[in-house]
Parts: structure tokens; C-alpha cells; sequence
């Protein structure tokens, strides 16, 4: 199974994706995981990875391209993949496909989460990530046991930088204008199934499986 994951950020493609890969037994290549790490080793990709995103700004195509492919051809995904956040454009569409081309390979479906933008904003306004181990909680929706705490380590619980509601609405605005041609060229190719990502989480993954 060879899937992408569309959507606007805080739609719930990665969490989708990661049930998804248990799902299916297949990796969840997520070029946001990957360019935070890389900020966090410090890297001098990773860095300047990081200044797009903490301005609501994609990620230049020269810094995403090599990564994807390196992963793609790593054992673990020649049975299958799933990408999260990849491709971004119309342009990064082509150049995946003139990948998968040279790898005799062919996308099965590309899922496409839908949200409004207050209900993107409600999300991600309240998102808290824990600074030492990366876990994920909701002020609303997952609280943790104590403010500012994570449940799991002790560590101290921050708003990303990218998650303020002014960064938000700028992504939204990127999102939508350079997503639109995207959507648009994988509809022409008969490969775009549409969820709706306000539904509880495990009804958005039941409908995504009855879809593939």
C-alpha cells in the first residue's frame, strides 16, 4: 500500500497516519518529524528548516526532495509506504512521481482530511508538546494530569511556535494556495478520497479503510 495523507495542519493526518501504518504494516514518512529532528540535533538543514515553519512558511522543495527519497528507498518501504506532509505542491507531486517511476512503483490513493480553519485554530491553539519526549496533549481535549507537565516524563509542556493563532491562520493561507493545484492534480488522476477530519478520530480511520 502506497499512500499520501493531504490535509491542513491540525486536520489529524498524522495521527491518522500512525494508525494507519500499524494498520497496514507500512512506514509513516513524515517530512515534519523528520526537519524538527533535524533542528533539534541542530543540523544546518534542520535549522533552516525550522525558520519556515515557525513562520507558517513551506518548506523549500531543494531541503525536502533528497530526504523523501533517501527514506523511500530504505528496506522498510518497499513494501509500502505512507507519506505525511509530502508532497506539499503540484511541482512536488511531478517530482514523486517521477520517482516512484524510477522505483516501478505507483501510488494507491491519496487521502484528503478536510477541516475548517476555526476549528484548525480551536485545535492547534491548544496544543502542548512536551520539550524533552515530544508527547502530545490538548488543553480540552487531553489535559495533562499537571499544567505544563508531561504525563509521561516530567518534562516542562510548550505551545509550539507554529501553533499561535496568527502562525496558524498564515499556514492556513499557504496551505490553501499552494495545496489547491495539488488537490487538483491528483483529482484528474482518479486518486483523491475526501474525509472529513471533524469526526471522533476512530471514525475518520473507519472511513479511510472502507475507502481503500
Amino acid at each position: 500500500m502506497r499512500l499520501v495523507m493531504l490535509g491542513p495542519p491540525g486536520s489529524g493526518k498524522g495521527t491518522q497516519s500512525a494508525m494507519l501504518q500499524e494498520h497496514f504494516g507500512i512506514p509513516q514518512v513524515s517530512t515534519g518529524d523528520m526537519f524538527r529532528h533535524a533542528a533539534a540535533a541542530g543540523t544546518t538543514m534542520g535549522k533552516e528548516a525550522e525558520s519556515y515553519m515557525n513562520s507558517g512558511k513551506l518548506v523549500p522543495d531543494e531541503l525536502v526532495i533528497g530526504m523523501v527519497q533517501e527514506r523511500l528507498k530504505q528496506p522498510d518501504a518497499r513494501r509500502g509506504f505512507l507519506l505525511d506532509g509530502f508532497p506539499r505542491t503540484k511541482r512536488q507531486a511531478e517530482m514523486l512521481s517521477e520517482l516512484l517511476t524510477e522505483m516501478r512503483a505507483e501510488l494507491d490513493r491519496v487521502i484528503l482530511i478536510t477541516l475548517t480553519c476555526e476549528e484548525i485554530i480551536s485545535r492547534l491553539g491548544g496544543r502542548r508538546t512536551c520539550n524533552s519526549c515530544g508527547a502530545v496533549f490538548h488543553v480540552q481535549n487531553r489535559p495533562p494530569a499537571n499544567d505544563n507537565t508531561c504525563d509521561f516524563c516530567g518534562g516542562e509542556l510548550r505551545q509550539r511556535a507554529d501553533d499561535t493563532e496568527e502562525t496558524v491562520r498564515q499556514r492556513m493561507r499557504v496551505y490553501e494556495e499552494s495545496t489547491a493545484p495539488l488537490i487538483e492534480y491528483y483529482r484528474e488522476r482518479g486518486l483523491v478520497t475526501e474525509v472529513d477530519g471533524a469526526a471522533p478520530l476512530q471514525k475518520v480511520f473507519d472511513r479511510i479503510i472502507r475507502a481503500l
